[in-house]
């Protein structure tokens, strides 16, 4: 079995645009450029549906650099889930199948700086009203 081919962003983009343009039909374009029509078809969607992101007012440079306020978010939600992990390292599968839902109750912090109460009664598979 072969991999999957791999084409970069210049070709896609090159083969929505010829799209677009319309000499030739899609059938034509996808025999030329070694592609199944149905790629070009989502080419030319991508294109269209990120078209407005290049006129968006004030972005400017490279549209995959991230602003302060996202790389909060991400650096927020990487610690939520460092938290999560930790809890879930904490307790172990053999110590869950062996004390059942009591032990699992009484690992649920209520005062838990981090992770609220919701969280880690989703994480430790226990109900939240029953806590």
């Amino acid at each position: 079995m072969t991999a999957r081919k791999q084409h970069k962003a210049t070709f896609k983009a090159k083969s929505a645009l010829e799209v677009l343009q319309g000499e030739e039909t899609v059938a034509e374009l996808a025999a030329r450029f070694g592609v199944h029509p149905t790629m070009i078809h989502q080419w030319k969607r991508q294109l269209l549906e990120g078209a407005s992101d290049v006129f968006e007012h004030g972005r400017t440079g490279n549209p995959l650099e991230m602003d302060g306020e996202r790389i909060r978010k991400l650096h927020t939600k990487i610690g939520e889930l460092t938290v999560a992990n930790g809890i879930c390292r904490e307790s172990s599968n053999q110590v869950l199948t062996r004390g059942g839902r009591n032990v699992r109750r009484g690992m649920v912090e209520k005062d838990h700086s981090a992770l609220p109460v919701t969280a880690q009664c989703r994480l430790l598979s226990t109900l939240r009203p029953t806590f």
